[in-house]
């Protein structure tokens, strides 16, 4: 996620400047570490520099993850400071590569929906929703985003709900539902719907003069912030930690303690799925997996003066890989291989018994 606390709060070019020294440190993680520091160095007001770190990436020899994440947020950048023709032809590009991660089109999308290009905005919304959500049983966690920024563009069109637009409303109404917690000064209303947060006349209820329209509006606006809130607490996915085979073999080997935490690899997947499918169901969002290496595990417990045959390190490894940007979104999107490195799809593989 990116930052977006105020720059009154917060020095972002010293942030970004700590990125980019923890990027060298981490070579690695490099990709998601320089992609928060171009966030903080736009936070700053110095997008020219965000540009060249986005720029940086994408003429750098390693293979990015995710090289169009990285085209929709320069083009967006980009835009905010006069370069429109250059940012329209990289967003025409995202649209036309077809990126299977959301994050890409929501990107180019709302930076359509910034600059009044709705209708342009809808059509992008609709392509990402269309190609990563039809015929699929449950939108990941990744993808509201998408649906939401979607049915809020088409209610300010004036558009006529459709089926996504449900969805999008059914999906906001389980998440605030299940999420409002019951000592909240606003848990005693029922959750804000989607329509209302996106009901295009609510720009009008701030200038009445009416008390309960004002009233109205705060009860609103106390229900956005607290799903933003929610959002910005939960800045990486809850990560469930994953040993390759020839890594799980090194790791038991040389720290036997672990064995009873790795009977073998075969059961080590099998509760990794099993694990992630009962967070899913319990409410948890935002759910993702971390592949650990031996030496990257053995330098982390030297970094907390801990043995690496402590099985309580684990977690805290799992969390430290997640907040670096090692995180793979679970589930996996529909057609793409399985996180176990099987190379088969994931619905051929561990995610073939879910419903």
């Amino acid at each position: 996620m990116r930052p977006d606390t105020p720059a009154e709060n917060v020095d972002h070019s010293a942030e970004a400047a700590r990125l980019e020294r923890t990027a060298a440190r981490y070579p690695e993680d490099a990709e998601a570490l320089l992609l928060q520091a171009a966030a903080h160095l736009e936070l700053a007001g110095d997008r020219p520099a965000a540009t060249a770190l986005y720029d940086r990436l994408l003429s750098s020899a390693d293979a990015l993850e995710t090289p169009h994440l990285v085209r929709a947020l320069k083009a967006s950048n980009l835009w905010e400071y006069g370069h429109e023709a250059e940012a329209r032809a990289i967003i025409d590009g995202v649209r036309t590569a077809s990126p299977r991660d959301p994050a890409p089109w929501v990107i180019v999308a709302e930076s359509l929906e910034s600059h009044d290009e709705l209708e342009a905005a809808q059509e992008t919304f609709t392509e990402g929703v269309t190609l990563l959500l039809t015929d699929v049983p449950e939108p990941p966690y990744s993808t509201h985003p998408l649906l939401y920024g979607r049915h809020r563009v088409r209610r300010m069109l004036g558009v006529s709900h459709d089926e996504w637009d449900t969805l999008a409303d059914t999906l906001h109404s389980a998440h605030a539902s299940s999420s409002s917690p019951s000592s909240s000064p606003s848990s005693s209303s029922s959750p804000v719907s989607l329509d209302e947060l996106h009901d295009p006349k609510r720009v009008w209820s701030l200038g009445s003069d009416n008390p309960a329209e004002l009233e109205a509006e705060i009860s609103r606006l106390r229900a956005e912030l607290g799903a933003f809130r929610e959002a910005l607490s939960r800045p990486f996915p809850v990560a469930v930690l994953h040993w390759p085979e020839g890594e799980l073999t090194e790791l038991v080997g040389a720290y036997e303690s672990l064995a009873v935490e790795y009977p073998s690899h075969e059961e080590h997947l099998a509760t990794i799925e099993g694990s992630l499918r009962e967070l899913a169901a319990s409410g948890t969002p935002n759910l993702g997996i971390v592949t650990g290496t031996v030496p990257s595990y053995e330098a982390f417990a030297a970094s907390e003066g801990a043995s690496p045959g402590d099985v309580d390190l684990l977690p805290q490894y799992a969390t430290t890989l997640a907040a670096r940007g090692r995180a793979v979104v679970w589930p996996p999107q529909r057609g793409a291989s399985c996180w176990c490195g099987s190379g088969r799809a994931y619905g051929e593989c561990h995610g073939v018994a879910q419903v």
